[in-house]
């Protein structure tokens, strides 16, 4: 098998409504949580007196924002998912290189999640180091990072709610096993 073959081929069409169709016919009813497009910025909503569903807003119809955002809420536990953005932090544009240390490190898994699901559609994955104002990229240790995190996802297994969500993009897309590790190569960050 050549370098080629080994990794799952890019499917064409990628649509952010299937992912909302695929998330929400998945997670609606045991977690009360739908995906929604259309936002200005990403966030996520607790339900509240107003509104009855969690919600995770990806960017406008970003296909890749909506995979990021669903990665995120694959690593939040109960507690996290009750608070909006989960109660974490988040430096906008310009951080510092400590805080972009920081930011690397809380985005292992969700970037590892994110390029699983990736694979499981058929879509070309795109570290992710939100920092373009301060010019920092990704560092080669956080590629790295990312990489031996979806190896063990793939060696150990996932979580249950990114397994059922991977499973059923895999269905949605018709790729075959995206748990498998020939799927994934550091090279290609």
């Amino acid at each position: 098998m050549t370098a080629m073959e080994k990794v799952q081929p890019v499917v064409a069409n990628h649509c952010a409504a299937d992912l909302v169709q695929c998330f929400n016919r998945t997670f609606d009813t045991p977690y009360n949580t739908r995906l929604v497009g259309g936002g200005e910025e990403p966030i996520y909503l607790p339900a509240d007196q107003d509104e009855q569903f969690h919600r995770i807003v990806f960017t406008h119809d970003y296909f890749a924002s909506a995979l990021h955002e669903i990665a995120h809420w694959c690593v939040a536990g109960d507690v996290r998912r009750q608070q909006v953005d989960y109660g974490y932090w988040y430096a906008p544009d310009g951080r510092s290189q400590e805080q972009q240390q920081e930011f690397e490190q809380v985005e292992i898994k969700p970037q590892a999640m994110e390029w699983i699901f990736s694979v499981a559609c058929g879509y070309h994955f795109r570290v992710s180091a939100d920092n373009l104002e301060a010019g920092l990229g990704a560092s080669e240790s956080f590629k790295a990072n990312i990489y031996q995190q979806v190896l063990a996802y793939c060696q150990q297994g996932l979580p249950v709610r990114p397994q059922q969500f991977a499973l059923a993009l895999a269905k949605h897309y018709g790729v075959e096993n995206p748990f498998a590790p020939h799927h994934y190569q550091l090279e290609n960050l």
